[in-house]
């Protein structure tokens, strides 16, 4: 895993097991962290690579203003892979999860979890490769249970379901930063996150043959099945909004073999902590950014904040030209993120990445009876602890845009001269 932090905080003491690790990741939120130590394993664990929009935007080669902007661009022109690698720089052999310092988060979770394992497959039926991120609890040393959503992976598992036989998959733990960002980013059906990846890396991805899929090299690379007749209880998983999710019967994962690498770093995604929220909720920001410019031409930026999880909060801005222009783009913003529980319009004047600032333009440019919309009873994020049984909520939204019948009056004079 090649990382470009220069502030890495090495934990060289011996940590007696994985909660303890966990425990310590927690108090350094924003810095990337390596435990070298951990009692009973020869693999040092590595955390926060992502949990920043700095070091986002770093492995991209851009500014943080510029994220949605490059993630657009890699989606819209990605570039097909065409350099690939073989598992000759790995050790091979048996599957046994005892040998990974797999950590458990919080005290009340269901088991260990990986958190940063990147699951690939094809579909049974079109042979299309999907790259996608989940939570995968340990059963013992050779099985995992899976928590799959209604998304690529979900579908194509139904379509091995209707065919009887168990999905083909690999896992990679431990890429480069860029790689684990494309894995997350939602991209049409027909394309595979590995091009996209690669226009990410300027073109120069390689990939790996591993059985019928192509994997790109990470510390640690398991491979196995999703059975389609298994199931068990998976959770309790602390999940976006620092609460537990609920258990379900998920599918079970059966594994066969390992590749690690050499001198091969374990990375661990802490539950509920920036680098979740960042890998999460930062890729839906170019859909929403989207949608918004479909009705409001002049939108410059959208954020989904980390204040609200990366999931239930963006601020949008738009250079606004008529009066309604912020409420279109509300509206627009809370249809293309279904999860998005309150939006705030505001002007380009106002730092979307700064709560202050966006405080500001609440306080000083909201009426109350004029700019906000209430929308009840609509259909919310799962992850939401206010929401209904039924999954319904309540959506705002918050004009916090300047009138332009009376512009001078919001002229903000310390930006002046």
């Amino acid at each position: 895993m090649k990382i470009d932090d220069n502030n890495i905080i090495e934990i060289t003491e011996e940590l007696s097991d994985e909660f303890e690790v966990a425990k310590v990741l927690r108090q350094y939120p924003k810095d990337t962290v390596i435990v070298k130590n951990v009692k009973g394993f020869d693999m040092p664990v590595i955390s926060g690579i992502c949990n920043t929009r700095d070091k986002i935007a770093k492995s991209i080669n851009c500014e943080v203003s510029e994220i949605t902007e490059k993630i657009i661009e890699a989606m819209e022109k990605p570039i097909k892979v065409d350099k690939f690698t073989d598992f000759a720089d790995y050790e091979t052999s048996e599957v046994d999860l005892d040998k990974i310092p797999i950590l458990t988060h919080y005290k009340r979770d269901g088991g260990a979890y990986i958190t940063a394992g990147v699951v690939f497959a094809r579909d049974p039926e079109t042979g299309i490769q999907n790259a996608s991120i989940h939570r995968m609890m340990v059963l013992d040393n050779k099985r995992l249970v899976i928590r799959i959503v209604p998304r690529n992976l979900y579908t194509y598992f139904q379509r091995a379901e209707k065919l009887g036989k168990d999905l083909e998959i690999a896992i990679a733990i431990g890429m480069d930063p860029a790689i684990l960002l494309a894995s997350t980013t939602s991209i049409p059906i027909d394309y595979d996150e590995m091009d996209v990846a690669n226009a990410f890396k300027g073109g120069n991805l390689e990939l790996i043959k591993c059985g019928d899929l192509n994997v790109p090299q990470a510390d640690i690379i398991l491979e196995g099945k999703i059975s389609v007749t298994e199931t068990v209880a998976e959770g309790p998983f602390v999940d976006l909004t620092d609460t537990y999710d609920i258990i379900r019967d998920q599918p079970i994962i059966n594994l066969e073999t390992m590749h690690i690498k050499k001198d091969a770093v374990y990375h661990a995604i802490i539950p509920a902590g920036f680098e979740h929220k960042l890998l999460q909720g930062l890729p839906q920001e170019p859909r929403i950014f989207k949608a918004v410019k479909n009705a409001v031409p002049t939108v410059e930026n959208v954020v989904l904040t980390e204040g609200g999880c990366c999931w239930l909060h963006a601020v949008v801005s738009i250079r606004k030209q008529t009066e309604g222009d912020g409420k279109n783009a509300i509206m627009a913003a809370l249809s293309a993120h279904p999860s998005l529980k309150h939006c705030v319009v505001v002007d380009t004047d106002v730092n979307v990445f700064d709560a202050e600032d966006v405080e500001y333009a609440i306080s000083t440019r909201v009426k109350g009876d004029r700019d906000i919309m209430i929308v009840p009873n609509v259909r919310g994020s799962s992850l939401d602890p206010v929401a209904e049984s039924d999954g319904t909520t309540t959506k705002i939204g918050v004009d916090a845009t300047k009138s332009l019948k009376a512009l001078e009056k919001f002229e903000r004079v310390s930006f002046g001269e």
